[in-house]
């Protein structure tokens, strides 16, 4: 694995004050839908993968993350079409470091449960 993506979302990373209590209060305020997800990847439920929620990674926090598969995992809402832009920039900027990156829409996870969690599996190392 490589140095900078363990300074970037490893257990070494240093996290800024203000993110890692965005993150807290981020963790406290889940959607439904994050913790529809969250129920199925927490605990090594899912495949035996080891996620977090609400992971910092750089600058930026992912709703869920996996370090093994260096994947990044998004669960938009209706505010997010507002912030296209921004989520296009975020993206871009974890696949420069490496890091692939899933979004799923709110209403995917509710109504195709299956199907998200088939796309998460294809991105996880064999166990």
């Amino acid at each position: 694995m490589n140095l900078e993506i363990s300074q970037l979302s490893g257990c070494q990373r240093q996290i800024p004050r203000e993110i890692l209590q965005r993150a807290r209060e981020l963790r406290k305020q889940q959607t439904s839908a994050e913790e529809l997800l969250w129920e199925c990847l927490r605990d090594r439920r899912f495949l035996k993968a080891k996620f977090r929620r609400q992971h910092n990674i750089g600058k930026y926090i992912a709703d869920f993350y996996c370090h093994a598969a260096l994947l990044a995992i998004e669960v938009d809402g209706a505010v997010h079409d507002s912030q296209l832009v921004g989520d296009a920039d975020r993206d871009e900027w974890m696949q420069s470091h490496g890091l692939k990156v899933l979004r799923f829409r709110n209403d995917e996870v509710f109504d195709e449960l299956e199907q998200v969690l088939g796309a998460i599996g294809l991105c996880l190392p064999s166990p």
